[in-house]
């Protein structure tokens, strides 16, 4: 069972949607974490049976409580489809998480088709390890 974050932007939301319900038999097995609006949408689509974990709107902390999911490796992949024509009040917040599921190496899709090549990949269903990089001489610099 792999713990799924799924999160858009307002002119994204029905794009996701769209690809939620799309999937939807792809996605029964899995917990779904989203924030604010788009976890209301997403349990409205999906209907009864689903695990869906709803936290904070974005710009009211909703991105960094996924980015603390990310770095205490509670989140298996990221689905973020945000809006590049727009500005956010929250970019830095936004940011941060796009940095943490790098740093992670979380597989991050921010658009539909990479959404489609993670959730059709054969390892979407395996036990896959990632790969994490060691950052212990970072962390034991002198200061």
């Amino acid at each position: 069972m792999k713990k799924i974050a799924l999160v858009a932007h307002d002119n994204r939301k029905s794009d996701l949607i769209e690809w939620v319900k799309f999937n939807k038999g792809n996605l029964i097995k899995h917990d779904l974490f989203c924030t604010g609006t788009t976890g209301i949408m997403v349990e409205s689509a999906l209907g009864e049976g689903f695990n869906v974990t709803r936290l904070k709107s974005g710009p009211l902390g909703g991105d960094q409580q996924l980015g603390a999911l990310i770095a205490t490796e509670k989140i298996d992949f990221l689905i973020f489809f945000w809006d590049p024509m727009s500005s956010h009040p929250h970019d830095v917040d936004v940011k941060a998480l796009l940095r943490l599921s790098v740093l992670y190496n979380i597989p991050t899709a921010c658009n539909r088709s990479t959404a489609d090549f993670i959730i059709s990949s054969t390892l979407y269903n395996s036990n896959y390890q990632r790969t994490l990089k060691d950052y212990s001489v970072y962390l034991n610099r002198p200061v």
